[in-house]
């Protein structure tokens, strides 16, 4: 979407009565830049024009300011993080000092959600939706700008990754030796809202579109899992790719399944065969890296296809194969 911006001197007209959102200029970061794309989607801000100013008087013209200001004022619209005193975290058990594009996001990130899939704001989707990009992409965004390290230590890191969001949008204000003004300000900075804009829209559609139903399919698997098997230990997903991993333990939390009746075995389909993957190793050492009919007389089930040497995956060629090499592991000794 192209974005409308200047960097207003400080007689801004008082003719004008679009509406605005207020940041601050020179060089830019991004959460700034984000929380302006966020606040473009909204009805409310819709096609605003972007200021961006230090200026208090330009800035007290606008109908929401962002990242600058020194004021949390929320039924102001004024979002900015950087005065003594400012604690805010995003709740829901996350506690990371939010930046100005988790300010947006808290205040407006279910709006966005809600807006894009169709549904009501109170919507179960539409909260687990908000929760999740939020975790998964917001976060980051804040703790790099409030300078939260993301590891627990005082040693310098094995590697510098310089790919991340934050670091792309740094590198579009103007280079050491390129001319610092405030149109080639303007003209990163525009880049940077649209490319924040661009992968948020690419993390949102993610997380609605393959995130949320794939949750939704380990959970009827999980509520369905004594139907498999009476131990509750082994679960059936109705196809193979379904990202069952990042799921499990949340649901088995929510479930209130204990760590003494946790899921051990996942059985799900390919287009090859009956696979299963494993929070406990399959089988006995004897059927690590063995194949088919060497496999199916060590472990004495037809159709075995595979046994990982690590033991951490297997297959049969038959639903039935599968679930008796997870009951057969279920029973066997840890080794």
């Amino acid at each position: 979407m192209a974005a409308a911006a200047v960097d207003a001197p400080a007689d801004v007209s008082a003719k004008r009565r679009k509406t605005i959102i207020g940041t601050h200029n020179g060089t830019f970061h991004c959460d700034e830049a984000l929380g302006c794309y966020l606040l473009r989607q909204t009805p409310a801000f819709k096609n605003a024009e972007i200021v961006r100013s230090r200026d208090p008087a330009v800035l007290a013209t606008a109908d929401v300011v962002i990242d600058v200001g020194g004021v949390y004022e929320p039924e102001n619209q004024r979002f900015d993080h950087h005065q003594r005193g400012f604690s805010e975290v995003f709740g829901h058990g996350y506690v990371t000092k939010l930046s100005s594009a988790g300010l947006v996001y808290k205040h407006y990130g279910r709006t966005i959600v809600a807006q894009h899939m169709g549904l009501p704001e109170d919507s179960a989707d539409v909260t687990a939706v908000w929760l999740e990009l939020y975790k998964s992409f917001i976060e980051a965004v804040d703790g790099v700008d409030n300078g939260v390290n993301q590891y627990e230590s005082d040693k310098p890191p094995r590697y510098v990754v310089n790919t991340t969001l934050p670091a792309r949008v740094g590198a579009l204000n103007p280079q050491w030796s390129d001319p610092y003004t405030d149109d080639s300000l303007l003209a990163g900075f525009l880049k940077a809202v649209e490319l924040t804009g661009r992968e948020f829209e690419e993390a949102l559609i993610y997380v609605s579109r393959y995130w949320l139903p794939a949750k939704s399919l380990v959970a009827a698997a999980v509520a369905a899992r004594h139907e498999v098997d009476a131990s509750g230990r082994i679960i059936k997903l109705p196809q193979g790719g379904v990202p069952w991993k990042q799921h499990l333990y949340t649901l088995e939390q929510e479930a209130g399944i204990t760590s003494d009746a946790s899921i051990l075995f996942v059985l799900y389909e390919d287009d090859r065969e009956k696979n299963f993957e494993n929070r406990k190793n399959i089988g006995t050492q004897a059927w690590r890296g063995l194949r088919d009919a060497a496999l199916s007389e060590v472990a004495g089930v037809p159709g075995c296809v595979f046994c990982h040497a690590s033991g951490f995956i297997g297959g049969n060629d038959t639903y039935d194969g599968a679930l008796a090499m997870a009951r057969l592991s279920l029973a066997a000794p840890d080794e």
